[in-house]
């Protein structure tokens, strides 16, 4: 049965840290929170053409937030990130 990775990789993560890693060949995704290493994986490799070499997932917790001029509170919402590891010489162009 062939599954769905649509719904896997939401988006890629553009920082500053992520930036940095790129440089080493590590990206870094936010992932679905019901997304596993095979599916990240798989669906880095339907995307993107690259078979990555290892794949790390990182839990974000949601964190409380005050607006100082208001004094309003909300909560920024959590999620997982994956570290996607590629082999020596592999890139993937997220523009």
């Amino acid at each position: 049965m062939k599954q769905d990775l649509s719904h896997v990789l939401l988006s890629p993560r553009i920082t500053e840290k992520a930036t940095m890693h790129s440089a080493d060949g590590v990206y870094v995704f936010d992932v679905a929170t019901s997304a596993n290493k095979k599916q990240i994986m798989s669906a880095v490799n339907a995307t993107y053409s690259v078979k990555p070499r290892m794949v790390r997932i990182v839990n974000v917790r949601a964190k409380i937030v005050r607006n100082m001029r208001t004094g309003k509170s909300g909560v920024h919402q959590g999620g997982k990130k994956a570290y996607v590891y590629l082999k020596k010489g592999e890139t993937i162009s997220l523009n």
